[in-house]
Order: structure tokens, then sequence, then C-alpha cells
């Protein structure tokens, strides 16, 4: 592995982090007309269609283990997904992402080996603490509906980060995850068909739901898969802490959402838990699970 591959890791997943939250401020311009959900199905069926088009997956090459791992990620993916969009329908960004990282957080935790990374995944949880702590303290309580609908999202999230990685190393090129999101597109069919008749009857909506496609699921999915090629993946569970950080300030910049001196306070632990895990990223081996991994994944 070139000595450049885990510093181009750690910039694909910076990049990935703050582009899904574009692209979650992005589409919740549209939930009042589509639904999280009718978003969710558009967004995912347009990124499918425009990734297929340019990776064109050799799908009739692929045996069964690698059909396989692509359904598991495809439903992991389109699950993740819609309960998270349904989640920040009721919560504000910041928090739902807070609560959300429990699922890649206690992923990387159950991977880590050494003491070094198990104490910065300890960092990132306290940072995750208070961001969570700041939702509850707010002016408004935090949905418990919301909260559920958000946990469910965090275990999906894990399973993604692991389907993903079988994925990276099964599927060469961008195939894997253009008929991942082929196979979410798919799952969400009875949310999708209404929306896209709702797209078609206001065309004005359509730049907005490109833009929610390109932003939440083209660009960070594939920036992701960059980063586990080049990555052990217990390394990027962690780098995944910088999600919330780029949630809360999204949520101030973009949504008018305030920020907090817990905030603040969550920010600084999870920088320095990111910043720590990339010092220490080109010492890391990569993932085992995925020793012929080559080419990408989402």
């Amino acid at each position: 592995m070139p000595a450049s591959a885990p510093r181009i890791g750690v910039l694909a997943v910076m990049g990935s982090c703050l582009s899904l939250q574009v692209g979650a401020a992005v589409a919740m311009q549209l939930f009042p007309t589509l639904g999280p959900w009718g978003v969710t199905a558009v967004r995912l069926t347009v990124a499918a269609v425009i990734l297929c088009a340019v990776a064109r997956p050799a799908i009739v090459a692929w045996d069964r283990h690698q059909w396989r791992a692509v359904a598991v990620y495809g439903v992991t993916l389109g699950g993740m997904n819609a309960f998270f969009y349904a989640a920040i329908e009721r919560l504000p960004l910041g928090p739902a992402v807070a609560i959300e990282f429990l699922g890649p957080l206690a992923l990387a935790a159950a991977l880590s080996r050494r003491a070094r990374e198990l104490a910065l995944v300890g960092v990132a949880l306290a940072g995750m603490g208070l961001l969570a702590l700041d939702g509850i303290l707010g002016a408004e309580p935090l949905d418990p509906l919301g909260v559920g609908l958000v946990l469910v999202a965090a275990a999906l999230w894990a399973g993604y980060i692991r389907s993903g990685a079988q994925v990276a190393g099964r599927v060469p090129g961008m195939g894997g995850l253009a008929a991942g999101l082929a196979v979410a597109s798919i799952c969400l069919i009875p949310f999708g068909a209404p929306a896209m008749t709702r797209l078609a009857l206001e065309p004005s909506l359509i730049p907005l739901a490109l833009a929610t496609a390109v932003f939440a699921s083209v660009l960070p999915y594939s920036l992701e898969l960059v980063a586990l090629r080049r990555l052990p993946e217990r390394v990027f569970g962690v780098l995944l802490s910088l999600e919330p950080v780029f949630a809360a300030l999204v949520g101030w910049a973009l949504l008018a959402q305030g920020m907090t001196w817990l905030r603040a306070a969550a920010i600084a632990l999870v920088v320095v838990a990111s910043a720590a895990v990339t010092l220490g990223a080109r010492d890391g081996a990569p993932n085992r699970t995925a020793p012929r991994r080559r080419g990408l994944r989402v």
C-alpha cells in the first residue's frame, strides 16, 4: 500500500462527512412535500441511475457470494438512510447524528485491539455524549419517536460498514456501489413511486432532488468506499466521529441551529480523537476482512 494511502483515506472520510450533512440539509427542504421516506427513495433512485450509468456493473459475471454481499449492503444502506431521514424530521441534525454514531462507534470498539484505540474511542464517545446531552438539555427536548428511529439507523449504520467492506473486497470498481444503491431503491419503491409522481407534477423540486442525490449519496458513498480501501476498518469507524461535528456545523450554518458550549466541547473532543487516529492511521494494517480489496466501495 502506498505511503500516501492513509492520508487519502482520511481526506475521503472528511469529504464524505461534509457532503452527507449538506445533502441532509438540502433534503429537509423536500420533507414537507415528499416526506422523509419519499425523499430517501428518490435520492437513492437518482443516485443508482447515475452510478449504474457511470460504473456499468458487470452483474452477469458475479457469483452468488458477490450477489449476497451486494444485497445485504443495499438493504442496510436503504434502511439506514430511510430511518435517519425519518429521525431528522423530528430531531435537530447535530443530536440526531450524534445518537446515530453509536452504531459505528460500537463497531469501532468491537474491532479495536490496542489500549490506545480503545482510549480514542472513549474520547469520541464522550463527545457524542455531550452532543446528546445538549439535545436533552436544550430548549426543546428530544422527540422519543425520533430517538427510536435514529437508534434503528445506528444499528443499520454498523451493518452498512461491515457489508460495505465485504462489497469492497469482492466486487471490483464502482459496480458494487451502483448495484447496492439499486437494491436500496427497489426496497423503497412503495415510497419512491408516489414521490416520483409528485416530482413530475412539481418539476421545480427536481433540482433539489438531484442535489440531494449527489451530495447525500453519490459523492459521500464513493468517498467512503475509497477510504475503506485505504484504512483499517476500525480506523474508518473512529474517523466517522467527524460526522456529528459536521452535522453541528452544517446545522448552525445552513439550518440556523444553535451552537452551545456543550456542542463546542463535543466538537473539541471529537477533533482530538479524530486527529490522533489520523496520525496513527499510517501504522495500521489494511482490514483483513477484505485482503484482496483493490477497487472501491461506497
